[in-house]
C-alpha cells in the first residue's frame, strides 16, 4: 500500500494522504445540512431529501461495487495471460480509477451520514432521549467501522448493512405518515417493506458484479437478519421511540384549563435548576389539592390513536415505582404544536413522582419527573399559557 501511494502526485495526493478523515468529515457535513433541512416528519420536503440521500447511497455502492467487480475480472485476465516468471506487481490486484475511488466512498458516506442525521433529528424530538441510544450507539460503531474497514470487501458489506439500516429506520416512520397508523401490525409492515427493497438491492449487486456478490452473499443475509432482528428487540423492549409520534410539551401544574384554543395553567415558580433541569420541579400541595399534568403530543396529519398518562410514585420503603392512575384518551395529527391534553391527581402523596406519556401499545413517548411536598396552604401561583 506504500508503494501505491508513493506513486500518487498532484491534487489526489492530498486525498489519498486523508481518506480516513475525509470518509468521517463527509458524514459530519451530512448531519449539519440536515439540521437545517429537516421540519415537519410529514412534511413532503423531508422526505424527498431522504429518498435523494438513499438514492445516492444506493447508486454509490453499485456503482463502487460494479468497478471494482470489472477490476478484478481484468486482474484475473492479466494473471491467465501473464507468462511464468512475471512480476507481482503485473500480477497486482488492478484497482478502480484513482479519481473514483477516492470518491465514491465519501458520497457513500455523505448520503448515510444525512440519513442518520434525520434520524437523529426526529428521534431525538422526543423527552425521553434515553430511548434513542440505540440510535446512537449504533451510529458511534458505523464511524467506528469507517476507520477499521479499510478494504473494499469489508466496505462494501458495511456500507451495504448500514444501507438496509438506514432503510429500516426510514420504514419505522415513514411507513405510518402514509398510512395513518401505529401499532405493531404497522411497525411489522414496516419492517417487511424494508426487507423487500433490501432484496431487490441485492438483486442490482448480483447483475453487476455477480462473483463478488456470490462470495459476500451470506454475510450480507446474515446481516439483514441480525439486524430486523435487532430493530424488533427494540422494539418490542419499548426501547425504540414510538415515531412519528413525538412530545413537544410537556408540564406539572396546580390546575389546568381550556377555553377553545386557548389552555391557561396556574404554575409553581421553581427555581433555576428546576427551571434548566438539574433537580427536580418541586409542587407543594395543601390538603383537598389536584395536580395537572399537561402534554401535547405531535403526530402527522390524519394520524389517529390513544396515548395515556401513567402516574407513578416512588415508594421509599420498597424503592418500587407504584402506579396510582392511568389516564388515556384519543388525539388526532396535523397541530404543529401537538395535541393538547392533561389528566389530574387527586391528593397526591408527598414524595417524588413520575408520569410516563405513552403509546397505546406501550411505547415511552415523554417523562415528567416531579416531587410533591405537603404544605398546610395553598402556595401561590402564577398564570401561563400552554402553548
Amino acid at each position: 500500500m506504500s508503494t501505491i501511494h508513493a506513486g500518487v502526485t498532484g491534487w489526489t495526493a492530498p486525498i489519498r494522504r486523508y481518506e480516513r478523515h475525509l470518509s468521517a468529515a463527509a458524514m459530519v457535513v451530512g448531519f449539519a445540512v440536515d439540521n437545517f433541512a429537516f421540519g415537519r416528519v410529514d412534511h413532503p420536503g423531508a422526505h424527498l431529501v431522504f429518498a435523494g440521500y438513499i438514492a445516492l447511497a444506493v447508486t454509490s455502492i453499485l456503482l463502487a461495487h460494479w468497478l471494482q467487480s470489472r477490476a478484478d475480472h481484468k486482474r484475473a485476465a492479466a494473471i491467465a495471460i501473464a507468462p511464468p516468471g512475471a512480476s507481482e506487481l503485473a500480477q497486482s490486484p488492478a484497482e478502480p480509477r484513482k479519481s473514483w475511488r477516492d470518491w465514491i466512498p465519501a458520497a457513500t458516506q455523505f448520503a448515510l451520514g444525512g440519513l442518520w442525521s434525520g434520524f437523529l433529528v426526529f428521534y431525538s424530538r422526543s423527552a425521553v432521549l434515553a430511548a434513542s441510544w440505540p440510535f446512537l450507539l449504533l451510529l458511534l460503531c458505523f464511524l467506528i467501522g469507517n476507520e477499521v474497514f479499510r478494504k473494499y470487501h469489508s466496505r462494501f458489506v458495511f456500507a451495504s448493512l448500514l444501507l438496509f439500516f438506514a432503510l429500516y429506520s426510514y420504514a419505522v416512520f415513514v411507513v405510518p405518515v402514509f398510512t395513518h397508523t401505529i401499532g405493531r401490525f404497522t411497525f411489522l409492515a414496516s419492517g417487511a417493506l424494508a426487507i423487500v427493497c433490501f432484496l431487490f438491492f441485492l438483486r442490482l449487486l448480483s447483475a453487476v458484479g455477480h462473483d463478488r456478490y456470490r462470495q459476500s452473499r451470506w454475510q450480507l443475509l446474515g446481516g439483514m437478519i441480525a439486524i430486523g432482528v435487532a430493530m424488533n428487540a427494540f422494539y418490542f423492549s419499548g426501547i425504540l421511540p414510538p415515531l412519528p409520534l413525538a412530545l413537544s410539551s410537556v408540564g406539572i401544574y396546580h390546575a389546568v384549563k381550556h377555553d377553545g384554543a386557548v389552555y391557561d395553567a396556574s404554575a409553581e415558580n421553581q427555581s433555576l435548576y428546576a427551571t434548566l433541569g438539574v433537580e427536580l420541579a418541586a409542587m407543594h400541595v395543601a390538603p383537598g389539592q389536584s395536580l395537572y399534568l399537561y402534554s401535547a403530543v405531535f403526530a402527522p396529519i390524519k394520524l389517529t390513536t390513544r396515548i395515556a398518562h401513567r402516574w407513578r410514585w416512588h415508594d421509599p420503603v420498597t424503592k418500587h415505582w407504584i402506579m396510582q392512575s392511568l389516564v388515556t384518551f384519543a388525539i388526532s395529527g396535523g397541530r404543529d404544536g401537538g395535541y393538547r391534553a392533561y389528566s389530574v391527581k387527586s391528593n397526591p402523596k408527598p414524595g417524588d413522582w413520575r408520569v410516563d406519556i405513552v403509546s397505546e401499545d406501550g411505547r415511552l413517548i415523554g417523562r415528567l419527573n416531579f416531587n410533591v411536598a405537603a404544605v398546610p396552604a395553598p402556595v401561590a401561583t402564577i398564570p401561563k399559557v400552554l402553548k
